[in-house]
Order: C-alpha cells, then structure tokens, then sequence
C-alpha cells in the first residue's frame, strides 16, 4: 500500500530568492526610549486593572 510517489529533487535544499536591502534587526540590542500616557485614572485603579488583566 503506498501513499505516493516521493520525489528526493523537491526536499534538497531549496534556496528562497530574498532581497538583501543591507539593513539588518539586531534583535538583541535593547531600543531604550519612552512611553507616555494620559489617564485619568489613579495608581491604585490602574493596578486593579492589572490584577484583572492577570486574573484572565
């Protein structure tokens, strides 16, 4: 009983054709910077959320 043909020439190494465009991410080099925000809400309201957001 067979499941099909295997063809050995469609699993070599297939090479993706990607532009190089130089630029490169260097995923482990931290970006620093900033957030900000504006709420009216208070500290003590906004860590509530975050406990219910965990809870989830």
């Amino acid at each position: 009983m067979g499941f099909g043909s295997y063809d050995e020439s469609e699993q070599q190494d297939s090479q993706t054709e990607e532009e190089d465009d130089g630029e490169t991410v260097d995923v482990n080099r931290g970006e620093g910077g900033e957030v900000q925000y504006s709420s009216d809400a208070g500290a003590d309201e906004l860590l509530d959320k975050l406990d219910e957001i965990k809870d989830d």
